[in-house]
């Protein structure tokens, strides 16, 4: 007997910061909400990722709602650089502080979002067979929520263990005495290889492109620091916008190739200290788009693993040169390159001797054979749009986004795309989101759309972009990111680690304070771009 359809105001899917956010304004306007989560609670990317040392790269203070002073003032982080449980822990005690358990299903995939053209509402359909009406569909996925695991050659063949960083047992894996080979050395390699290091009898690094990576030198969180912030609250809610990652920095005047090599050696060194990324990588405007003024702040990062690394050729091998410094996501470590002093820790280079396909006993490259016992998938997500394309979601006269997207996404404000009315994706293709602190875009967003709603109730209307709205959006989205170096990555910001997928920039690279300022500008002319019809 099929399972009966519920009729909702919205549905709002995923439950990490942006879908406990959204739920808590929708509901709090008095709106019907049904939320779903395929895990089984709270925590999003940090429900997921629960891999040794998996830490935040933003300190804890500024990874929290800033909304709310009572959740705040409610909750003590204990370390400056917060670790995965601790996030957790403090989603589900955000969700019980703002009341919208209620409003959430866990343990449930959403698998299609279907748009009822006669009726106006979202058919929402679950992998368990129920299907929910909505006149608002928002996606709160996240944009790091669909591990990418590479298709080599013999996967079923491996007669060992093999996890993703991105689906690590709750109960934890024993590498103790175990020969182990981690894949990748992105965000989640550099934090993982340290610890795997420690317990295992050998790892083998497999390392596809080096990381540039700054170590974050994380302690507890001290009191003062926290009282000082709550005591600012106010004005950090206004500063946060006007920096370009959404991240308070002091960002100087002059451009790094405007002083001598020993003067902005000091001041990077005084950066470094700091042990905060956007200290360093904002101190100068001209970073990001003269890459002779990148390559000073990249050669500075690459003397800072000479000086741990004990061999100078492994040394030379960990430090990148095929790309500029920010133009794939700088990474936060702890010891990361430390580690490659151990005598249980080897490092091989796939950019030089690729990986060509595991084995019963291991791993293969063009020249060698690993013997192992445990591989490791640190290799990364199907970033941005692949939380969305994982559903089936379908808009005016059953265009399929899939579809819409082959080539590229293309959507107004990163928010929404022409064809879907009604549908919202928060930190969505051609938004900030992976280029800010994500809570900050997150809560911008989750308020913008609120605001947006409320036109809505009181018109009447469904807002749907207009096609020429979305084409210059993502027109003037790409052509920024050609101002800068981004583009050089060849990464994940681009769609590069995906095989076929299209390579274009997928953030608005324009800066948080450009990006806001539109918005409100868009909303002040009436939501200007988006087309407003009745119901």
């Amino acid at each position: 007997m099929p399972t009966p359809t519920h009729d909702v105001d919205a549905v709002v899917v995923g439950a990490g910061f942006s879908g406990i956010y959204m739920t808590h304004e929708l509901s709090r306007r008095g709106l019907s909400v049904r939320a779903f989560e395929a895990g089984s609670s709270f925590g999003g990317t940090w429900f997921w990722n629960t891999y040794p040392g998996a830490r935040c790269d933003c300190g804890s203070m500024e990874y929290s709602f800033s909304f709310d002073r009572d959740l705040l003032e409610s909750w003590e982080w204990s370390e400056r650089y917060p670790a995965q449980p601790e996030i957790q822990a403090y989603l589900e005690h955000a969700a019980d502080h703002l009341d919208v358990r209620r409003h959430f299903t866990f343990d449930t995939r959403v698998a299609t979002l279907v748009w009822d053209d006669a009726a106006s509402v979202w058919v929402v359909g679950t992998d368990g067979g129920e299907q929910v009406r909505a006149r608002y569909a928002i996606t709160a996925v996240g944009c790091l929520s669909t591990g990418q695991t590479p298709d080599f050659a013999g996967m079923d063949a491996f007669r060992g263990e093999t996890y993703h960083t991105a689906a690590w047992p709750k109960e934890g894996v024993d590498l103790a005495g175990k020969r182990v080979g981690v894949i990748g050395t992105g965000s989640s390699g550099v934090q993982v290889i340290p610890i795997v290091a420690e317990q295992a009898a050998h790892l083998t690094v497999f390392q596809r492109t080096p990381a540039f990576s700054l170590d974050c030198a994380n302690r507890p969180l001290r009191e003062e620091e926290r009282r000082e912030f709550l005591d600012n609250l106010e004005t950090y809610r206004t500063d946060r916008f006007n920096y370009p990652a959404g991240l308070v920095t002091d960002v100087l005047e002059v451009n790094a190739m405007d002083l001598d090599d020993e003067e902005r050696t000091r001041i990077f060194e005084e950066r470094w200290a700091r042990h905060r990324a956007p200290d360093i990588l904002m101190v100068f405007p001209d970073l990001f788009t003269d890459r002779a003024a990148n390559e000073t702040a990249a050669e500075f990062f690459r003397s800072k693993i000479r000086a741990v690394v004990e061999d100078p050729e492994l040394a030379e091998a960990l430090s990148p040169r095929s790309y500029p410094l920010g133009a794939k996501r700088i990474t936060m470590d702890t010891n990361y390159f430390q580690t490659y002093n151990r005598e249980n820790v080897t490092l091989v280079s796939v950019a030089d001797d690729p990986i060509t396909g595991l084995t019963e006993t291991g791993l293969a490259t063009r020249d060698r054979e690993f013997e192992l016992d445990v591989v490791v998938f640190a290799t990364g997500f199907d970033a941005i749009t692949g939380p969305l394309l994982a559903m089936d979601i379908r808009g005016r006269g059953g265009q399929e986004l899939r579809d819409r997207w082959v080539d590229g996404p293309s959507t107004y404000l990163g928010v929404g795309v022409d064809g879907f009315p009604n549908l919202f994706t928060i930190t969505g293709p051609q938004s900030p989101n992976v280029l800010t602190n994500v809570v900050v875009a997150i809560e911008q967003h989750v308020e913008w759309i609120s605001g947006l709603v409320d036109h809505l109730e009181a018109t009447g209307t469904i807002a749907e972009p207009s096609s020429a709205a979305v084409k210059q959006w993502t027109h003037d989205a790409v052509e920024l990111a050609d101002q800068t170096l981004y583009p050089e990555g060849n990464s994940w910001y681009t769609g590069a680690n995906i095989p076929g997928k299209p390579r274009v920039i997928m953030s608005y690279v324009g800066g948080v304070p450009a990006y806001v300022a539109e918005c409100d500008a868009v909303a002040a002319d009436g939501y200007r771009g988006f087309e407003l019809t009745k119901a």
